[in-house]
């Protein structure tokens, strides 16, 4: 129910952002998507004939009451994340990766934190779902997802220092890409 009405959110935020003037490559977006993709089919098992009874199926986190609700509430907490960076980015905000038309550098609510919060929020959702569901595949879409949204942030941070150049190059040094303090 959390990743549908993030999916309804998202899909109507995306007629409010500005014009883009410059798109990441369709060749890097669709390995972007398709990695995204893959890891998605393994934390939501839609990839279910092929796993079935396989070491993916390993159990790590119990199936416990507490557990759901620490791995829900996880998957709430990122989602909240993802729909706060968006609401600060306003029509600057792009699915993709691009530069839009007066684009402006965001540097306050949560890009104080992290250079990418829309990403960490991300990951920590599809986190929560992957100890929802507790089975070693997810984990393992979780940490898919995350190669396909490197690679995503790679391609930004050079959109962004070729847009900003200095004061990005600044903000880079002081601020996080993913985890505060951390990455």
């Amino acid at each position: 129910m959390v990743w549908m009405v993030f999916a309804l959110v998202w899909l109507g935020a995306a007629f409010t952002a500005k014009r883009s003037v410059q798109r990441q490559t369709y060749g890097s977006r669709i390995l972007q998507s398709s990695i995204m993709l893959i890891g998605v089919l393994f934390i939501f098992n839609f990839l279910d004939s092929f796993s079935r009874h396989g070491w993916l199926e390993t159990r790590l986190v119990p199936h416990t009451g507490v557990w759901v609700l620490a791995g829900a509430a996880l998957c709430v907490a990122g989602i909240l994340i993802c729909f706060w960076a968006r609401a600060i980015l306003g029509a600057n905000w792009s699915g993709t990766v691009t530069i839009k038309q007066n684009h402006e550098l965001i540097l306050r609510g949560p890009y104080t934190l992290v250079r990418h919060p829309i990403y960490t929020g991300l990951l920590v959702a599809l986190f929560g779902s992957a100890a929802v569901y507790g089975l070693l595949r997810c984990f393992i879409g979780v940490f898919i997802c995350g190669i396909g949204l490197w690679l995503k942030l790679r391609i930004e941070e050079r959109f962004m220092v070729q847009q900003f150049g200095d004061q990005y190059t600044k903000y880079r040094q002081r601020t996080r890409a993913l985890v505060p303090f951390v990455l």
